[in-house]
């Protein structure tokens, strides 16, 4: 048999779910490291020095949990993922400029700022984009480090 057939039929059968590659999972499995992610009601809004993001829920468990994250995390990298239907749409990474997590009563509050002109400019339409997603159905997943802290789905 031609070694290129066989290939070809080896990677379908991968493709169909009958064969697997080494780290790949099955439909409906969950990897252990997974973890149940706080849902909030996020508020995304444009500032003079950036952007800011509002996490909320009246889930006192929830909020802890934010909280928590947020302490355990600081010093991270922040970034948010638009996710539409459980698949991801857009990431973005807020590398530079300024990150700050705060807490309140109820969640949290999170701001990307830069004293730089320009770069205050791209921060602000990154908040444009993401505010943009979200009012045409996407869900945002706010993250530090590419763990997940709270999500708006």
């Amino acid at each position: 048999m031609n070694p290129m057939a066989m290939n070809a039929m080896a990677m379908d059968r991968m493709v169909m779910g009958m064969g697997q590659m080494p780290g790949m999972m099955m439909p409906g499995t969950m990897p252990m490291n997974m973890m149940m992610v706080p849902r909030c009601s996020m508020k995304m809004e444009t500032t003079d020095m950036g952007m800011k993001i509002m996490c909320s829920t009246k889930d006192e468990m929830a909020s802890g949990m934010m909280q928590n994250l947020c302490t355990m995390m600081s010093g991270s990298m922040m970034s948010c993922c638009m996710m539409m239907n459980g698949m991801p749409m857009m990431t973005i990474n807020m590398a530079g400029g300024m990150c700050k997590c705060e807490m309140t009563k109820d969640g949290l509050c999170m701001t990307w700022s830069s004293k730089d002109s320009e770069y205050c400019k791209m921060i602000q339409q990154c908040c444009a984009a993401m505010m943009s997603m979200m009012t045409c159905g996407c869900c945002c997943m706010m993250m530090m480090n590419s763990a997940p802290m709270c999500c708006s789905c």
